[in-house]
């Protein structure tokens, strides 16, 4: 997952970006200008093992050149904000408009309010970041990486969408990712914040 209003990518790093799957032994071409962390996870999907390689920018202004070459890659985006920060709620419509404009068309988006385990710091109403997403038409919750409060949650749904558009035919219904991560956050009342 990414850091404060940062994006989290899945896929394999871009052609000409520098990186390398972790792991592969080696190293980036230009440590200085991309320290880019990638990882992989592998989550299980109705018996499935999906791998997912996440490619964390922080949100960090210096990864801005990189990124346009990891949208077009992305079979997925995770965007995060802090909820304790309106400036990096504020910077989300920004992130955006970049993925609108740089990645594939049916790349899957998921917007993310980190830091939900200090809500009484929040600086970002819940129902700014829910209407931000109906507006973008992407699916939203709140997280905590601290705590691990739905972070799970987040990376079962893009698997589960992945697995979806990857596997399922064409006349079956389709995996909707909304009322997936709806049903799931009111299965359980550890995960939610109000």
């Amino acid at each position: 997952m990414s850091g404060p209003d940062g994006a989290a990518e899945t896929g394999p790093p871009p052609a000409g970006s520098g990186e390398a799957p972790k792991g592969s032994g080696d190293p980036p071409a230009s440590p200085r200008e991309y320290e880019l962390a990638g990882k992989n996870k592998v989550v299980a999907v109705d018996g499935v093992k999906v791998k997912l390689q996440i490619w964390d920018t922080a949100g960090q202004e210096r990864f801005r050149s990189v990124t346009h070459a990891y949208y077009r890659d992305a079979q997925a985006l995770l965007l995060l904000y802090d909820i304790t920060s309106k400036m990096s709620f504020d910077n989300i419509r920004a992130w955006l408009t970049e993925i609108h404009e740089y990645a594939q068309k049916d790349v899957v988006i998921m917007l993310l309010g980190n830091k939900a385990d200090v809500s009484s710091e929040r600086a970002v109403r819940t129902e700014d970041g829910a209407s931000l997403a109906r507006e973008y038409g992407v699916p939203f919750m709140e997280t905590s990486a601290k705590t691990g409060m739905n972070v799970e949650l987040a990376f079962l749904a893009i698997a589960k969408e992945l697995k979806q558009r990857a596997m399922q035919p064409l006349d079956e219904p389709r995996f909707q990712i909304h009322d997936y991560i709806e049903s799931q956050k009111k299965k359980s009342s550890c995960c939610v914040f109000s």
